[in-house]
């Protein structure tokens, strides 16, 4: 199965990007050969990067959040600098996350980009919700969007992958393609929304998630990737 995985309240962006720079998304068609080899491959080549720079639009009836930050797939650990929009910005600061742990570090005016080297101090632990938090869900995708193999191309296409359209991406020409949600459960749609260049690198994904009405947005390469450190040792959250 393809990656699973995965916004912007307002309704002129989320055009934006269901759409892409130019072009979008068109009558659904099957994959040619060539697409299904380029979604096979597309979390693989993030591992085999080692990681990514990303930029993650998680949607809220309140306002939403913007994490800016790196993810390192060969240890699966994201880390950035957390914004809120709206009544959200209760949320702002750093945030360094595992499959199984968020920390946060509190800030009422945080960085443009995350220290390279996470603050000694200040930080709170708690355990990754696997369900009912949107923040979480959309961490655990952004983790999941990269795997140590190829994923089974004879697969895809018994399992409703698609292409869509075609759009730019940040100065990229991509191909939209739709592939099955393999590792979400319930907290996504089954599909999710893939926006791949010609050699099957990533460079925006987009899912849905049962409890918003926007999709959550991962763009990736928005900014220098900067490897991702360890943060000291954390206080448990109250």
């Amino acid at each position: 199965m393809a990656a699973a995985v995965i916004g912007i309240t307002a309704a002129a962006i989320s055009a934006f990007v269901l759409l892409g720079n130019s072009g979008g998304p068109t009558a659904p068609r099957a994959l040619t050969s060539d697409e299904v080899n380029r979604l096979a491959i597309t979390r693989f080549l993030n591992y085999q990067a080692g990681g990514r720079a990303v930029t993650i639009t998680v949607p809220n009836a309140t306002g939403g959040l913007v994490i800016t930050g790196s993810i390192d797939y060969r240890t699966h650990t994201g880390y950035g600098v957390v914004r809120g929009t709206g009544r959200d910005t209760s949320s702002d600061g750093l945030i360094q996350w595992t499959a199984t742990t968020v920390r946060v570090h509190p800030m009422t005016d945080p960085p443009a980009a995350a220290p390279a080297s996470p603050p000694a101090s200040g930080w709170y632990s708690r355990q990754l919700q696997t369900s009912g938090m949107t923040l979480d869900t959309s961490l655990a995708i952004a983790l999941r969007l990269g795997n140590d193999r190829p994923d089974n191309a004879a697969l895809l296409p018994q399992n409703g992958a698609a292409w869509v359209g075609q759009g730019k991406v940040h100065g990229h020409q991509t191909d939209i393609m739709d592939g099955p949600d393999a590792d979400t459960k319930a907290s996504t749609s089954q599909t999710v929304r893939y926006w791949l260049d010609s050699d099957g690198t990533m460079y925006r994904v987009q899912a849905s998630i049962a409890s918003e009405s926007q999709p959550v947005v991962f763009d990736f390469d928005t900014q220098t990737y900067v490897p991702v450190q360890p943060v000291p040792a954390v206080t448990p959250a109250p």
